[in-house]
C-alpha cells in the first residue's frame, strides 16, 4: 500500500512540474502572436479588419466618382461642343447677314459716285468755252436726267422698304430697271408691289422691270 501511495505522489509531482513547465514556456515564448499589444484588443484588430474593407469600399467608391465624374465632363464636353457648333451656325448666319448688308450699302455707294462723276464730267462741258452750244444742251439734258433718275430711284427705295423689305437697291440702265431685295423668297403679291411702284415712280413698263432678292 506505501508503493502505491508512494507512486501516486511521483507521478503527481511529475504531473505538476510539466504543467508548471508548459505554463513558463507559453508566458515567456517571445515568437508567440498576441492581440494585446499597446492596447489592441482582438475587438479592434477585427476593427482595423473591418476599416481595411470600408477603406476598399471607398476606394471602389471613388472609382465611381471618378467614373460618373468622367460621364459628366464628356457630357460637359459635348454640350460645350453643341453649342460651339451652335455658336458657328449663328456666326455663319451673322456673316451672311453681313454680307448682304454690304452688298447694298456698297452697291448704292457705286451708283452714287457714278451718277456724282457723270454729273461732274456734264457741269464741266457746260462751264467750258471750248464745248459748242449743241453739246452744252445735251450735257444739260443729261444732268436733268440724271438728278430725275436719282429722285425717282430714292423715291421707289423707300416705298419699297415700307413694304417690309430690309435692304434694297435699284440700277437703272436706258429703259430697263433692276431691282434687288433682301427676301429669301418673293411672293408673286410682293413682285406685284415692287412692280407697280417702279412703273409709277419711274414711268417704266413691266416688262422692262427686273426683280430679284438676294
Amino acid at each position: 500500500m506505501k508503493i502505491l501511495k508512494r507512486n501516486q505522489l511521483i507521478i503527481l509531482v511529475i504531473g505538476l512540474m510539466l504543467v508548471t513547465a508548459g505554463y513558463l514556456n507559453y508566458t515567456t515564448d517571445p515568437n508567440k502572436t498576441t492581440y494585446t499589444t499597446s492596447g489592441e484588443t482582438l475587438e479592434n484588430t477585427y476593427a482595423g479588419i473591418g476599416d481595411a474593407t470600408l477603406v476598399n469600399g471607398g476606394a471602389l467608391v471613388e472609382n465611381e466618382e471618378i467614373e460618373e465624374s468622367d460621364i459628366q465632363n464628356s457630357s460637359s464636353v459635348t454640350s460645350i461642343e453643341g453649342e460651339n457648333i451652335e455658336e458657328e451656325k449663328n456666326t455663319s448666319v451673322e456673316t451672311a447677314n453681313q454680307t448682304n448688308e454690304d452688298y447694298y450699302t456698297e452697291s448704292k455707294l457705286e451708283r452714287d459716285n457714278m451718277y456724282s462723276q457723270m454729273l461732274e464730267s456734264y457741269q464741266k462741258m457746260l462751264d467750258s468755252t471750248s464745248v459748242s452750244e449743241e453739246q452744252k444742251a445735251i450735257a444739260q439734258t443729261e444732268i436733268k436726267r440724271i438728278n430725275d433718275n436719282k429722285n425717282a430711284i430714292m423715291i421707289a427705295e423707300n416705298l419699297i422698304s415700307t413694304k417690309g423689305f430690309k435692304n434694297v437697291v435699284i440700277f437703272i440702265n436706258d429703259a430697263s430697271v433692276s431691282v434687288v431685295v433682301q427676301e429669301e423668297n418673293l411672293s408673286k403679291e410682293q413682285v406685284a408691289q415692287i412692280q407697280n411702284i417702279i412703273s409709277r415712280e419711274m414711268k417704266a413698263e413691266i416688262e422692262d422691270i427686273h426683280i430679284s432678292s438676294k
